[in-house]
């Protein structure tokens, strides 16, 4: 019964549309960070644009953050709104940490497994867009969302195989001869695994909110 009466009460702050502008801003990070990992005479310009849309993340979470300390009635409980979004925007903290790493170290050339896990870092973040939306009605779109998080979390097992078979590459070719570039390579596939680890983050997110209001 106040599951029903909740519904009928206003709502209040743009949490929605901040949800989907900040989702915008992960797949426009996650698109540059393939382009990043395929190898580009471009690869300064791209770093910049990882950096830039990081902070632009950071600004939407900033005002989502404000919004939930203002707003007297929310969607979602406020716990669940500000864990959403701080999941949301590792990815992108990720995504710049890995363009960081890449700069630091110089790469310009990256393996197959490498861009593999960038592509699946772009998919994510396309199910992530198009979850946004659908958390304006969750009764109605639970199954939807169910599907979608169970997709991200199938990327994330993926990422992981991905990873393991890319450090298996990296110790055979490199291990015995160039111990260097075999440490610089694990750095790299780490930060692309967690890119990765923060989405299946944001898919438990979403499922939490599903259970509690669908």
């Amino acid at each position: 019964m106040f599951a029903w009466f909740q519904r009928l009460l206003p709502k209040s702050g743009n949490f929605f549309e901040l949800f989907e502008s900040h989702s915008q801003t992960i797949l426009a990070a996650a698109t540059t960070t393939e382009l990043l990992l395929a190898g580009s005479d471009k690869q300064a310009e791209y770093i910049r644009e990882i950096i830039e849309r990081e902070h632009d993340a950071d600004e939407v979470t900033r005002t989502v953050l404000q919004t939930v300390r203002k707003t007297f009635l929310t969607p979602f409980d406020r716990g669940a709104i500000s864990s959403l979004i701080g999941a949301m925007d590792d990815t992108v903290d990720e995504m710049e940490a890995t363009a960081a790493a890449i700069d630091l170290y110089e790469s310009t050339s990256f393996s197959p497994e490498m861009r593999d896990m960038a592509t699946l870092v772009v998919d994510a973040a396309r199910l992530t867009v198009e979850a946004m939306p659908l958390l304006r009605d969750v009764a109605r779109n639970g199954g939807r969302l169910h599907e979608l998080t169970e997709r991200l979390v199938r990327i994330e097992g993926r990422c992981d195989e991905l990873h393991a078979s890319g450090l298996k590459r990296a110790l055979k070719d490199h291990g015995a001869t160039d111990v260097l570039r075999f440490v610089v390579e694990r750095e790299i596939y780490k930060h692309l695994e967690r890119i990765v680890d923060a989405f299946e983050d944001v898919a438990n997110e979403i499922d939490g909110i599903v259970i509690d209001h669908s």
